[in-house]
Order: C-alpha cells, then structure tokens, then sequence
C-alpha cells in the first residue's frame, strides 16, 4: 500500500511510519521539520509545510496514495490546506480526548461528564481551548473538533486518543518521576494520587492506525482508544518506579502544599478514563498490558535521559512539600 503521512517524523508520527514500513508498505512523509535520521531507509519525503502543500500536488499525483494518514493536523486551516491536494482514500486522523466536556472539568476541577468516556460522550461546548494558554507549539486556533468536523465527511476514521507516551516522547512524560530518581530523591510528594486518566503506548497507537487502514468497518467514524486498563496516577507512578529499579517512596502531603509539576497528583474532580470498546469492536484492535508497556518506555528513557538538569529550585519545592 502507498500511504501518504502528514508530519511522520515526529513522536507518533516517526512511529507509524516506522510501522508501515516493517510491514513493505511504501511511504511519503510530508514534512516541515523534524529529524529524518531514524527514520527507515526507503521512505521517501517532502519538506514542505503542510499548508503548502498544494505547491506541490504534482509530487502528491505521482505518488498516488492509497491511503493517507494525518498525523498532525492541530487547526482548521491545517485540514483546509490539505483536502483539496489530497485523494479521497481510506484516511487515518489523529485527535484528542481533549474534545471531550470532561477535559473542560479536569482543567476547572468540575465533575462534568461519567466515565467512562466513549464516542457518544458530550463535546466541549466552547472552541479553542487552549487560545489563551500560550502553549509551545500549540497556536490559538487549536482545536481538534474543527479538524474532526472537516475530515469526517471525507469518510477518515477519527482516533482520539489519550496520553500517549513511550519511545522519543517529546514531552517526556515519566519524567516526572524519572527524573527525581536520576537525582537521587528518596522521597517524593503526592497528593491523593486517585486521578484515572487513560494513557497509550506509541506503539499501541501505531497499532490502531494499521488497522484502521486496513478494515473499511470504521470509515467516516470516530474511535476513542485507550490502554486495556487504567491505574490511577499514583499507580503509574509506582509502575514507573519499579521499572526504574528505585526504592523511593511516594509520601502523600496535603494537595495545597504539592509543587506545580505534581499537582496533578492532587485529589481530581474529573477523571479521563476511555473506553476502546468500540474499536475492539470494528477493528478487532486492543492494546498490549500497560505494565508491560510503561517498563518498555521506562527502559528507553532510562537510556536516553532528558537534557534538563535538576535543579535547586525543583528539589526546594519538593522539600517543602514532604516537610509540610
């Protein structure tokens, strides 16, 4: 299969890629940065912003995807840009379960949605969520409902996914932890620790995108998917040390006292536990045993840690905490 990926050198994206090429499919990535090194030899690229890609159709045409997977459409523009270049063939896209009303009350500490969360789950009433965050890399007019409104009437299969973590992370998430081991501290503040938010290994990602192309069960539908079972957050991080080895301990303190890089520790309002029954369902896909996957991403991260230092100050804020 000829398949076209919109930003497949990124974290999910370099993992598809890296998928569909194991399996002989031939590949063009369309890129406008990212590194291309790891990437497996044979897959063929365009350096390009996406929302130029229409300078570039005559590349598209002689390639002749079968199939097209959007791996980084982040605004409306983003899919604006690109339908009119692209062919109408079975189409992967990456979301979020940032579209959810629940989302909106895990950011507000409101209980506003049960869980757990699947497809007919209530939206978020407002748009652009993050508009006045001023997130690295994430422009005013995100929102993933926009790019879902405009891509499933092409017949896409929408996966909205959860915390994806694992292999080359950017936002490294077991850092948290990960890197208070490396510094050596024994103990580390929590708050309640109850949070159940679904999380999913890249891999088990790159799973779900193979099989949406290759079923037509799920085409023009969205699929929320997620890791077969979810522990709370103290349960991931404990999950996390073991696979690190450490002895330390989680010392619960109070919520108020916790440092900003912990306080999602604290007792939350709003869970973002998913359901992937549906994909199971129409795609027969289910993801791999989350224990067996955070050791897997422990290990890589181990062996590539974060350039960041501990610092004074974050060893302070923790201190502070555990004397509280």
């Amino acid at each position: 299969m000829r398949v076209l990926i919109l930003g497949g050198t990124g974290f999910t994206g370099r993992r598809i890629t890296h998928r569909l090429a194991e399996r002989g499919d031939e590949v063009l990535v369309v890129h406008r940065g990212g590194t291309r090194a790891e990437l497996p030899p044979g897959v063929r690229f365009l350096h390009t912003d996406r929302r130029s890609l229409a300078d570039h159709a005559a590349r598209v045409k002689e390639f002749a995807p079968e199939a097209v997977v959007d791996a980084y459409a982040l605004t409306a523009a983003d899919v604006d840009a690109v339908l009119p270049v692209l062919p109408e063939v079975p189409t992967v896209v990456l979301s979020s379960v940032d579209v959810y009303q629940a989302f909106v009350g895990l950011n507000t500490g409101r209980e506003l949605s049960p869980v757990p969360l699947d497809e007919s789950s209530e939206l978020r009433h407002d748009r652009h969520p993050y508009r006045d965050a001023n997130l690295p890399g994430i422009p005013a007019d995100y929102d993933k409902l926009d790019v879902e409104e405009r891509w499933l009437p092409r017949g896409a299969v929408v996966l909205r996914l959860p915390m994806i973590y694992g292999p080359h992370d950017g936002q490294r998430r077991e850092d948290i932890i990960l890197r208070r081991v490396r510094a050596g501290r024994d103990r580390i503040p929590v708050g309640a620790a109850n949070l159940l938010w679904t999380r999913l290994h890249v891999d088990d990602l790159a799973s779900a995108v193979l099989a949406a192309l290759d079923h037509r069960a799920a085409d023009g539908q969205v699929l929320t998917i997620g890791e077969s079972s979810t522990v709370t957050v103290g349960g991931w991080f404990r999950q996390i040390l073991a696979a690190a080895g450490s002895p330390a301990q989680l010392v619960r303190v109070p919520d108020d006292a916790l440092p900003p890089a912990l306080a999602l520790t604290g007792a939350p309002a709003q869970h973002i536990l998913v359901s992937s029954a549906r994909a199971t369902a129409l795609l027969g896909w289910t993801a791999g045993d989350p224990a067996v996957r955070v050791a897997e991403s422990v290990r890589w991260h181990l062996a590539n840690p974060s350039p960041v230092p501990w610092s004074e100050e974050e060893a302070a804020a923790d201190d502070a905490a555990l004397a509280s």
